[in-house]
């Protein structure tokens, strides 16, 4: 469990799925049709916000099905009130904002930099929507024979045209872990990141492979600290393209380090007094900073250094 005193960014989706009943065409259909059913439009991964002083997601009417991508179609989000959510691509439209006569009142936001704006759930349609509107667009066609697919279970599933073989969308599950020994935390950074920014270890969780087994590879790997107990925290969803980062804490057994310099540009200890201070009180050292609250690496530092 979490110990976040705020919900992290991508989560507490609020729609019911609705998988149970998302393949009845014939409910599909009427959801399709239905004066009461809304439709989130996201162009180029970036989705519809009202452009207000608190913005929220933008939702349309029917009519939007119009202008959406053909090879896509509506996909149901889930159910709320009893009321069918879709979101359609409208990525064809060259000016979506003026296409649509939304210049004023709605524009096309990039999720990584609206979701800690949003009420809380709605990022996390957000990033349901941004993700399955990317997967279909990644699997026109047929991994399998090359075919084209066509989109079913209001398009939580594609099926080949000619194999008939089924291609359902994927979660890739991320480790992301604070590790730990004593009064100093492991962390590192990219070479592509800002200047003097420090974040949590993070890697892929690769086939056969447990997350105790996958923290421990990816540090190692890393830095070359070998690493011991490992401790689940928190998860969240990363939309970019559809990861799911699990959020661990682990303890160090070594001290030495040895970077990987074609993963990363540096990793070093730093102490939970420093770190703190960088939590609470962000941008008074120039030299050392870590990743804004929306992201989970901020949880498990910001956890770690209050403990």
């Amino acid at each position: 469990m979490s110990n976040s005193p705020e919900p992290l960014a991508f989560t507490g989706n609020p729609l019911d799925r609705a998988n149970n009943i998302r393949r009845d065409e014939k409910w599909l259909k009427e959801q399709l049709e239905s004066e009461e059913s809304r439709f989130l439009p996201v162009w180029k991964l970036n989705v519809l916000v009202k452009s207000a002083s608190a913005p929220e997601l933008a939702w349309a009417r029917k009519g939007m099905c119009e202008s959406m991508n053909p090879h896509t179609g509506a996909v149901l989000l889930g159910l709320r009130e009893g009321i069918a959510h879709f979101a359609v691509d409208v990525s064809s439209i060259e000016k979506p904002e003026d296409a649509l006569g939304l210049n004023g009142v709605a524009h096309f936001a990039e999720p990584r930099a609206t979701a800690a704006t949003l009420p809380h759930g709605e990022a996390g349609i957000m990033a349901q929507a941004r993700s399955l509107i990317d997967w279909h667009a990644r699997h026109r066609f047929c991994p399998k024979c090359g075919s084209n697919t066509s989109v079913k279970d209001a398009g939580h599933m594609r099926e080949c045209d000619d194999c008939d073989a089924e291609h359902f969308p994927r979660t890739d599950p991320v480790v992301i872990m604070l590790v730990e020994s004593g009064e100093r935390c492991l962390l590192g950074r990219q070479a592509g990141w800002p200047p003097s920014m420090f974040s949590a270890l993070a890697g892929f969780v690769e086939h056969g492979e447990t997350l105790e087994e996958a923290v421990r590879r990816e540090v190692h790997e890393e830095s070359g600290i070998e690493v011991g107990d490992v401790r689940y925290h928190a998860s969240q969803p990363w939309p970019f393209p559809s990861s799911l980062m699990m959020g661990c804490m682990a303890r160090a057994l070594s001290e030495k380090i040895v970077v990987d310099r074609h993963e990363l540009e540096d990793a070093r200890w730093f102490e939970r007094e420093k770190v703190l201070r960088a939590v609470r009180e962000p941008g008074s050292d120039k030299s050392f900073f870590v990743p804004p609250p929306m992201a989970i690496a901020h949880e498990l530092i910001r956890a770690w250094a209050e403990s």
